[in-house]
């Protein structure tokens, strides 16, 4: 099969780009370099520049390249700005997703992986979230996500496609440094980000119903993530275009703190730092972890890599590009 991955230049679709080649696919790359970079497309990976807003050029890539399956992971994904801009977040995730999938129904494109989000949950109360935990999204960025799951659900069913939706949680850490997370818009990057300015990390709400009032999440390393794509990937292409449908949760089902988190980065950092405790964000539920059992029965799928390789990976990227990080820094 030929696989196009959209935001294949990005953090996540560099790996899956990687992962997906390293295990015999053949890939094409189709991303608006508006948040990727072209350098972390490999040598013989063909590259279209382009968004998917754009009908035309979406299809001219498909039939182009003979594609034969697609994994979607282009989206905006910032929380706290979905908040502030709703409409571009609909517009830009559920329009730019609604053309990917015409253009795969008229070409008639088998397989279709999409990268949901564990945003589609919201505020759970329960301590483990199995698939089956009722969404309930409390930012727009969720609901995108979710409607974007009821699309590539109902597109599936209406046109054959095998389809997969994969709930990831809290992604981080890097296969190699060149490939590491230096957009400073998760928190482990934006920790480095304040360390490398001098400043102390921040944390937003230390009153939350955790155990030490941080929110607690669900930190997966993106090399993990990158194989649960391979594994769907390949379980949808046996399918053959039956139209099987899976929704599977992404993560180590394991809960860390944000505050325990900071301290594992400030660690990795050689620096002992409080943080810096701030007002809740809008949006940001108190405890987001996985149940995983599922992925595990249906893809053979389990994370391998614990908190420490997350952040020691990621803080080696965080050094290739800014190497001035490395010395003691002086807080201001």
């Amino acid at each position: 099969m030929t696989w196009l991955i959209t935001g294949g230049a990005g953090y996540i679709g560099a790996h899956v780009v990687r992962a997906m080649r390293a295990a015999g696919e053949r890939t094409v790359v189709y991303d608006d370099l508006s948040a990727g970079n072209a350098q972390r497309v490999p040598d013989g990976v063909p590259l279209v520049v382009g968004s998917t807003l754009d009908p035309k050029l979406v299809a001219r890539a498909i039939s182009g390249h003979s594609v034969t399956g697609v994994v979607h992971l282009a989206a905006r994904k910032r929380v706290a700005e979905s908040v502030e801009q709703p409409l571009r977040y609909y517009h830009d995730n559920v329009e730019g997703l609604r053309i990917l999938l015409e253009a795969v129904a008229e070409a008639g494109v088998t397989s279709f992986v999409f990268s949901s989000s564990a945003a589609v949950y919201g505020a759970p109360t329960a301590d483990l979230i199995t698939e089956d935990t009722p969404c309930a999204p409390v930012s727009p960025y969720g609901e995108t996500k979710l409607a974007g799951e009821w699309l590539v659900r109902s597109a599936g069913r209406a046109h054959g496609i095998a389809t997969a939706s994969l709930r990831h949680f809290d992604v981080a850490g890097a296969a190699s440094p060149e490939l590491a997370d230096t957009a400073a818009a998760g928190l482990v990057p934006l920790v480095m980000r304040r360390l490398t300015d001098g400043l102390r990390p921040q944390l937003f709400g230390g009153d939350r119903p955790t155990h030490d009032g941080s929110c607690v999440r669900d930190y997966v390393h993106v090399a993990d993530l990158a194989q649960a794509h391979v594994a769907t990937a390949r379980r949808l292409a046996a399918a053959g275009g039956s139209g099987a449908e899976l929704t599977l949760n992404i993560g180590r089902g394991h809960g860390v703190s944000v505050r325990e988190m900071i301290t594992a980065v400030t660690g990795a950092a050689g620096r002992d730092l409080a943080p810096e405790v701030l007002p809740r964000r809008a949006g940001d539920p108190a405890r987001l972890v996985a149940d995983v059992d599922r992925a595990a029965q249906v893809l053979g799928w389990r994370p391998r890599h614990g908190l420490h390789d997350i952040v020691t990976s990621a803080w080696q990227g965080w050094l290739r590009e800014h190497p001035e990080a490395a010395p003691a820094l002086t807080l201001r």
